[in-house]
């Protein structure tokens, strides 16, 4: 009798195991649908880079050129990867801050006391992140027909995975960024500090060829640069610095660096989850 109190007093106490893709499921779809209740946020991540791109682009018009590649390409078309970056960008970090306002409403720690390994939380999160930055990134790639791109199922689907896998590298960097933040400020002074700076020397708004050395040197070491490179040959071949394929291979790899590196830091914070 004693033997089996005991046994029922084990399996109570005892949490059930729950398997990784229900939980990334909720966590993923948590996501999605907190983003798009908010509109103001879904109508500023990409209104604010539209307006980049058509008032800097016509801006500099054709007193831009590229480079001989290039053949007098002008700056709108020039400019269209970057801002479609720029979108993915504030996309990616921007859901982000849902990790600190998570810890904040006491809904982080729900989720952390759950029997589930930290990797279905990061996977949930930046899934979720990504997924929104691609849609988002795709609803602006609607302009392109407007410059003369148009698209064959095959190109299109290695736009959609140039897309995805920039959404999820930085998607991941955000969440590594904004994990050990307690506060949203603190949170948008290091994007400011850094983020800002990734994009602009993405080759985003300057070419590689038209840069100083020192300068060149810090956009062939920019993971981003690689993104926008993948983006601008998909969308006008002949005009990027270095091959498609490289350029998605180094993208791939920054994604999977920062999945990691996310992981181990939300690993890292096990005494004080919901500070």
């Amino acid at each position: 009798m004693a033997t089996q109190t005991q046994t029922l007093s084990t399996t109570t106490l005892a949490p059930a195991s729950t398997g990784s893709f229900a939980p990334t499921l909720s966590l993923w779809w948590r996501e999605v649908v907190r983003f798009y209740r908010q509109r103001a946020r879904v109508v500023g991540v990409i209104a604010s880079p539209v307006v980049f791109w058509i008032v800097i682009g016509s801006g500099f018009g054709t007193s831009f050129r590229s480079g001989s590649a290039a053949g007098g390409q002008h700056y709108l078309e020039y400019f269209f990867p970057g801002a479609l970056v720029m979108i993915v960008l504030f996309t990616s970090i921007f859901t982000m801050m849902s990790v600190i306002e998570d810890r904040k409403e006491g809904f982080l720690l729900s989720v952390l006391v759950a029997p589930v390994s930290r990797s279905v939380i990061v996977l949930g999160k930046v899934l979720g992140g990504t997924t929104l930055s691609t849609l988002q990134g795709l609803v602006f790639l609607a302009f392109a027909p407007a410059l003369g791109v148009h698209f064959g199922l095959g190109s299109f689907f290695m736009v959609v995975l140039a897309i995805f896998l920039a959404a999820f590298a930085l998607t991941a960097l955000g969440f590594a960024i904004a994990w050990p933040m307690d506060s949203t400020q603190g949170f948008h002074a290091v994007i400011n500090l850094f983020l800002i700076p990734l994009w602009l020397l993405s080759g985003a708004l300057f070419p590689l060829s038209g840069a100083s050395g020192w300068m060149r040197l810090l956009m062939r070491i920019n993971p981003l640069f690689y993104g926008v490179e993948a983006l601008r040959g998909l969308l006008f071949p002949g005009t990027q610095a270095f091959r498609v394929s490289t350029a998605l291979a180094i993208q791939g790899g920054f994604a999977l660096v920062m999945f990691v590196v996310a992981f181990a830091i939300a690993n890292r914070r096990t005494s004080k989850p919901a500070a």
